[in-house]
């Protein structure tokens, strides 16, 4: 099967040096604004964060083959202690969380790699070899997240990969783990939602250009990580260099409550179309009571419309998907774990993460819905939408990745499109 290569976004060997500047009176007295009005922090996600810990690289610099530096897993250290004045203070809380790094126990049988890249790579021991769940971004994060199982956990073989989604840092990584040879030959089995190969092509191909210059603005590309420049991408840290590229996935789940029997280990999907992205699906583990719900609940509020650009995401199902995820599995999981950012641990914290979630995107959308058809247009209602005490007192519905500023106007979009019903807007002069 042909590799399609994605283009590594090699930025950070060009990016201008810009002097740092001190924050300025506006910015100070708008971080010390937000600190006022921040919920409190029980410490809960750092707990939950630090969970299960066993073990991070010795060297932090991730290389390729050539030896050229591809990510450092040290990179954001500096996240601790008081915020200064240049960071916003929920901002840097938050990434003095999502700086952890290393291998981490979820539960018997099952482990997370984090802080090796923007996403996580989760493992599932089976009878003789390793289940992956999303690969991360690029190959050489991925082995060096697999180096380090194997040296801890003792040595075995990828049997299977599983793409949770379309989104490259959900399966770049799985050249540096598992080759076309052995896919082809029968050796590793890789399973993806329907329609996934079209919808990869589609989004990272089709508008790859233009997605790739869009992303570099995003996500910071070339900044180097600081209290100055990079502080994160909101879901993780950023995305690490390297090389990535798309195996084809052979064994396509096709509706909710398929399951799978992989090297002794049982895995029950549900599909989830149409939400964070066009094709995507969330994984039960029903032996373990483990779910590894993708990246439909994570740490933050998500994008309805990413700015890199895609399609517009639907805040109405995705809300009804997590209210489906509450009564399939709830009562099953002691653990929830995401392809970003930390896991939660306990049915009860399972259950408040993943309905917190669900009514977050459900007020976005019915709030804009309703003032929509009220006639305000997209930036009206933009300046006018405030989640209840009830959304805002939770960290991870928080505006760290998108806000309700930029989803109201998505889901305008997604409903009505750009022209503001104005005759006068319609072809200005």
């Amino acid at each position: 099967m042909r590799t399609i290569l994605l283009t590594t976004l090699l930025l950070a060997s060009t990016a201008q040096t810009v002097a740092s500047k001190p924050a300025s009176p506006a910015t100070t007295a708008a971080n010390a604004a937000v600190k006022a009005e921040l919920p409190k922090d029980t410490g809960k996600d750092a707990a939950f964060s630090r969970r299960g810990f066993i073990a991070t690289l010795k060297d932090p610099i991730i290389r390729d083959d050539k030896g050229n530096p591809t990510w450092n897993v040290n990179a954001y250290d500096f996240a601790s202690g008081a915020a200064p004045s240049t960071v916003n203070p929920s901002l840097w809380r938050h990434m003095a969380i999502l700086k952890d790094h290393g291998l981490y126990k979820l539960t018997d049988g099952v482990w997370q790699i984090r802080g090796f890249d923007i996403s996580n790579m989760t493992l599932i021991a089976g009878k003789t070899g390793w289940i992956i769940i999303d690969p991360m971004t690029r190959g050489e994060s991925a082995a060096a997240g697999l180096k380090l199982a194997n040296e801890q956990l003792g040595g075995r073989p990828v049997v299977a990969v599983i793409y949770t989604h379309t989104h490259t840092d959900h399966f770049g990584g799985a050249i540096g783990i598992i080759s076309r040879a052995d896919v082809a030959a029968g050796k590793v089995a890789i399973i993806a939602p329907e329609h996934f190969t079209q919808e990869a092509v589609s989004e990272n191909v089709i508008a790859g250009p233009a997605m790739g210059r869009r992303a570099a603005y995003q996500f910071g590309i070339g900044q180097k990580p600081g209290p100055q420049s990079s502080m994160g991408s909101g879901i993780g840290r950023s995305i690490a260099g390297g090389e990535a590229g798309l195996i084809v996935p052979g064994d396509l789940v096709l509706k909710t409550g398929d399951t799978r029997i992989v090297d002794g280990i049982t895995l029950e999907f549900q599909m989830v179309p149409e939400t964070e992205a066009p094709a995507e699906l969330n994984v039960m583990l029903p032996a373990q009571n483990t779910l590894v719900i993708g990246e439909l609940a994570t740490c933050s509020q998500h994008n309805i419309l990413t700015p890199r650009g895609a399609l517009v995401r639907n805040a109405l199902r995705w809300s009804g998907y997590l209210g489906e995820a509450i009564r399939l599995y709830a009562d099953r999981s002691d653990v929830v774990a995401s392809s970003h950012c930390w896991p939660h641990f306990g049915k009860d914290e399972v259950r408040h993460f993943l309905s917190v979630q669900r009514d977050n995107y459900k007020f976005l959308h019915d709030q804009t819905i309703r003032l929509m058809n009220k006639g305000e247009t997209a930036p009206e209602i933009a300046e006018a939408i405030k989640p209840p005490k009830s959304l805002s007192d939770e960290w991870y519905t928080r505006g760290y990745y998108g806000t309700y500023n930029h989803n109201s106007k998505a889901i305008y979009q997604r409903y009505l499109g750009w022209y503001d019903a104005n005759p006068a807007n319609l072809h200005q002069h």
